[in-house]
C-alpha cells in the first residue's frame, strides 16, 4: 500500500516530529511505501497564486509533485499541532495548493444547473495525528472544529470514507512515559489504519 505522510510542524525536535518518524519507520517495517513530507523543513509555500487557480494553468513543479502523490496514495496521514481549533497555516496551504478541483474532487451538475462536489481521491481512510496542550471539551465544549474541518470539510468533500483521529493532550504536562505510550499508539494504529486498506475492510 502506498501511504502519504505529511508532518507540519516547525520544529525538528517536536513531539510531531517523533510522531511522523515513528508512523513513517513503522509502515515501511510493515511493507507499505511511504511517502513523508516535512513541510516546514522543505519550505513548502503555502500561498494560493493566480498559476494555481487556472485548471489548466502551469503550476510549479513542487505542487505538481505533491497532486501526484495525493492521487496515487491508498491512504494519507496527517501529522500537526492543534492551533487555535486549525492546522498550522502551513498545512492549511498545503491543502488549498495540492486538493485540486479536478484532481482531488469535482462539481457535478445535479440536474438543475447547481454544481454538488463529488469526490475523486483513491484513498478512502486517512489518519489525523494531533498534538495540543489542551482537550477540545475544556475550549470548546462539545464541537471540536479541527475535526469538523478535516473529516466533513476537506476529506469527506474528496471522498474519502474512513477518518480515525487521535489527539495526544496535553502534551505540556506529559511525562516521558506517557509519550513514549503516545509513540507506540501512533505507530498501531497507523499500522491498524493502512492495514486495513490492504486488507479491503470496509
Amino acid at each position: 500500500m502506498r501511504a502519504l505522510v505529511i508532518l507540519a510542524h516547525p520544529g525538528q525536535e517536536s513531539f510531531n516530529h517523533a510522531i511522523a518518524k515513528h508512523v513513517v519507520d513503522r509502515l515501511q517495517a510493515d511493507g507499505h511505501d511511504a511517502h513523508f513530507h516535512d513541510l516546514y523543513w522543505e519550505k513548502f509555500d503555502p500561498i494560493l497564486g493566480t498559476e494555481d487557480l487556472a485548471r489548466e494553468g502551469q503550476l510549479p513543479a513542487e505542487v505538481v509533485s505533491h497532486c501526484e502523490e495525493l492521487i496515487a496514495a491508498d491512504a494519507l496521514v496527517f501529522v500537526h499541532p492543534n492551533w487555535w481549533g486549525q492546522p498550522p497555516a502551513i498545512m492549511k496551504g498545503w491543502v488549498d495548493r495540492v486538493f485540486r478541483a479536478g484532481m482531488a474532487y469535482r462539481f457535478v451538475d445535479r440536474g438543475d444547473g447547481v454544481g454538488i462536489p463529488e469526490g475523486m481521491l483513491k484513498a478512502d481512510r486517512t489518519l489525523i495525528l494531533n498534538t495540543a496542550n489542551s482537550t477540545p471539551s475544556s475550549e470548546w465544549g462539545i464541537i471540536d472544529p479541527l475535526d469538523l474541518w478535516w473529516r466533513s470539510t476537506v476529506l469527506g468533500m474528496c471522498g474519502v470514507k474512513h477518518v480515525e483521529r487521535r489527539l495526544f493532550a496535553p502534551v505540556v504536562t506529559s511525562t516521558v512515559e506517557q509519550r513514549e505510550a503516545w509513540l507506540a499508539e501512533a505507530e498501531r494504529i497507523a499500522s491498524d489504519v493502512v492495514g486495513a486498506v490492504e486488507l479491503g475492510v470496509g
